[in-house]
């Protein structure tokens, strides 16, 4: 089995192994207590907050351990933006920030307070500029991820945190991605990381926290992790969490080469070997072992199954594999297409070998999912009215708006417009990404008796 799903969880390490099982033995006592067993259990703890401050780039008195990666971010955004509720409450996001950051900027609306998006590029980046005409005089807080969780991209910190800066206001980045390859590029104010992400156990994250940052624990606090985490530190956790960014740190700078090698190969090779493919994400900017692409006219959870059942785990931000039917929300602010989408992200040690298999396999399975799916159920309804094509594609799902417009524009004359009729929300992102592949015009979307007209009109012969 080739396990190509490290962004979602890195397999343990086995460094992290070994030092679990030590510190079951020895790190099971109250590190607050001052028998000879807390003095081991503290020694531990010091130990490893030591060594992760050392990874992040911070003050071992500046990071504490939570419960979770996402424990650490809902804190780190409570915490700032309470420590600052003088100067306003007013938050920054950017569009494609992991659900956790975007859930806690949902509860401080709730809360009264405001929050303003900003969009990215076609790559997933923000633009600084952009980033800097959203600070206010009441913003309180900045958020920004130090690399995109599906499509690898790596964000301008640096600018950004500079922009910050010069408006007095802190800057939370989600590191959870990034950590294992290396320090986040400086200014940045608070930090987030989560452990099972760099070969970790689950269950461990971590927040840094800048001296002369205003902050304010939020919710229940007793005297655990300087009151920012409360509750009993899960010291085999944490040992064996800090103990595996060590490792994977020392590793990093030949696994990064050989990595970016084998995810190069994979862009490359995709789009040659399977017809109609769009490679998302930055192609230089990006993290080294992610990299994510979408196929047309392919149900994304079909492709993920039958990959799966050629022993490959892979990963998907199509709506096809989504409980809620609605495409990533990352991919939707990139603008780019979401069906038969594909995230393969490599653990540490992927062997070569592996991703050949990988894309010999991918051709015949893509083929065989396209065929299945054009083949399967009744062709939908066609009309005309007027000068156009109207294609009712309601009550089908993704991919089979985006398949029945292919079908029919052949039928359509150079210059006129076929309207596509869904109420598929993928369909508002994968029709204009098919236009942009297929070279033909997307005119818009008009409001229908039911669900949505998205126009096109042709241009290519």
């Amino acid at each position: 089995m080739s396990y190509f799903d490290a962004a979602s969880s890195a397999p343990l390490h086995p460094v992290a192994r070994q030092a679990l099982q030590a510190s079951l033995d020895e790190g099971w006592a109250d590190p607050a207590r001052l028998y000879r067993e807390g003095r081991r259990a503290r020694l531990l703890l010091d130990a490893a907050r030591e060594a992760a401050a050392e990874a992040v780039g911070c003050r071992p008195d500046e990071l504490v351990f939570t419960s979770s990666g996402t424990r650490a971010v809902h804190a780190a955004t409570a915490g700032a933006l309470a420590g600052r509720r003088r100067v306003g409450r007013h938050l920054i996001v950017s569009a494609v920030e992991h659900s956790s950051v975007l859930h806690s900027a949902q509860a401080h609306l709730a809360d009264g307070g405001t929050v303003s998006e900003v969009p990215v590029l076609r790559s997933g980046a923000v633009s600084p500029a952009a980033y800097a005409e959203a600070l206010r005089p009441d913003t309180a807080l900045a958020c920004l991820q130090s690399a995109n969780h599906e499509v690898g991209t790596e964000q301008p910190v640096a600018a950004v945190a500079d922009a910050c800066r010069a408006a007095g206001v802190p800057l939370l980045v989600d590191a959870a991605q990034s950590l294992p390859w290396g320090p986040v590029q400086a200014g940045w104010s608070l930090l987030t990381g989560s452990a099972h992400k760099w070969g970790g156990p689950a269950g461990v994250g971590l927040l840094a926290v800048r001296k002369g940052v205003r902050y304010a624990p939020q919710g229940p606090t007793d005297e655990r992790e300087s009151g920012r985490a409360p509750g009993f530190e899960n010291i085999p956790g944490i040992v064996a969490a800090a103990a595996a960014l060590r490792a994977v740190r020392a590793q990093a700078a030949a696994e990064s080469a050989r990595l970016r090698e084998l995810t190069d190969l994979i862009r490359a090779r995709v789009p040659e070997l399977v017809p109609d493919v769009q490679v998302v994400g930055d192609p230089v900017h990006r993290l080294p072992h992610l990299l994510t692409f979408s196929c047309l006219h392919v149900d994304g959870e079909t492709l993920l199954h039958e990959l799966d059942r050629a022993d490959f785990s892979v990963s998907s931000g199509s709506s096809c594999t989504s409980s809620t039917l609605t495409p990533s929300h990352v991919l939707k602010a990139m603008g780019v297409l979401s069906e038969g989408n594909v995230r393969v992200s490599l653990p540490l040690g992927t062997p070569a070998e592996e991703v050949d298999r990988f894309l010999e396999v991918l051709p015949r399975t893509v083929a065989a999912v396209r065929e299945k799916l054009g083949s399967a159920g009744p062709a939908s309804p066609v009309s005309v009215l007027g000068d156009d094509l109207v294609v009712d594609t309601l009550g089908r799902r993704c991919p089979i708006p985006v398949i029945e417009l292919a079908k029919v524009i052949d039928d359509v004359p150079v210059g006129g417009t076929v309207r596509v009729l869904s109420d598929d929300e993928a369909a508002r992102l994968d029709i204009p990404a098919w236009c942009e592949m297929r070279g033909q015009e997307y005119v818009g979307e008009e409001p229908a008796d039911r669900g949505t007209a998205y126009v096109v009109r042709r241009l290519a012969p």
